[in-house]
Order: C-alpha cells, then structure tokens, then sequence
C-alpha cells in the first residue's frame, strides 16, 4: 500500500500552524482539508482528551454557525494523535484565507462562558470527558501563537532508498 500524504508530512519538524493537508474531488465540487496543528507532535505533550473534546464541541457549534462560513463547512474534530484539529471545508481557501475564521473560532473558545454545546447524554456519546478550563487554555495558547507567527507550509519529508531499492521516510 501506498503511505497516505498525512504520513508523508516529516511529524519531527511540523510545527503549530495551519497547514493544507489535502484537496480532493466530491462529485462536480473541490473540499480542502485543512491540518490545524496545535502543538508539536512528539515534542509537547499532546492536548488532554477532554480538552480537545470541549474545543471540539465550542468551535465546531462556531464554526457551522459563522455567517460567511456555515455553508462551507463539511467537517471539525479532533486529529487521534490529539495534537490538533482537522477542518474540511468546501472549495479550496488557502491557509491564509482560513486564518481569520481559525482565529475567531479559538477566541471564541478562549473567552467562552457558560456549558459546553451538546454535552447531554442524549447530545453527546461521552458527555462527561470535557474539560472547558483546559480548553480555554489551549485555546488562548494557539491563539498567541497564531498572532505573533503562524505557520502555512509543511517541512517536507524526504524519500529514501534503502537495501534492495524499496523507499522508507524519514518521519
């Protein structure tokens, strides 16, 4: 099998950021998906799952809520590596573009009050693994990072050539 373009991404130098992970084609129409990296995978411990569940839930209720945006978007959640966030949207933004909605979406989270969206047992499939203050935290963390130097490009993972010809990556 061949390894999917998220596994080609060298994961010892990708920083926080906001990163296309992949364009693909749905019918007649163009959705890209959009790697919202919060932390440095392998380097800084990765988000607690509560906390990334509540993220999950506040920007996912703001972002299919954004007038300019509700329309375009297909998809928010958690990355299993529980160090960032996949966003798949309709058409084909750049980072830059999605930068001021990312950032709404995170102050959003930061300055939230009140209870987390959807967290019933009838609204949600674990409704006691949230944790808003760690959230907010999180939140607030990316938020600094994305203002004083947000990152657009991945470090670029190089193929090599090992005993008999078959290619490894260095990730």
């Amino acid at each position: 099998m061949e390894l999917i373009a998220s596994f080609q991404v060298d994961h010892t130098r990708i920083v926080p950021g906001i990163y296309v992970s992949r364009v693909d084609a749905v019918g007649g129409d163009r959705v890209t998906t959009f790697d919202v990296r919060m932390k440095r995978p392998n380097v800084e411990p990765a988000i607690h799952p509560n906390a990334i569940h509540s993220i999950e839930h506040i920007v996912a209720t703001y972002l299919r809520s954004d007038p300019e945006w509700k329309d375009r978007i297909v998809y928010w959640g958690p990355m299993g590596c529980l160090t960032g966030n996949y966003l798949i949207v309709k058409g084909t933004p750049t980072p830059q573009e999605i930068l001021p909605l990312v950032l709404a979406a995170f102050r959003h989270c930061r300055d939230f009050k009140g209870e987390v969206p959807g967290t019933t047992p009838e609204t949600c499939g674990n409704y006691r693994l949230h944790d808003l203050a760690m959230a907010k935290w999180e939140a607030a963390r990316y938020v600094e990072l994305l203002e004083r130097e947000p990152c657009f490009e991945y470090p670029a993972t190089e193929r090599t050539l090992a005993d008999g010809g078959r290619e490894f990556y260095d990730s």
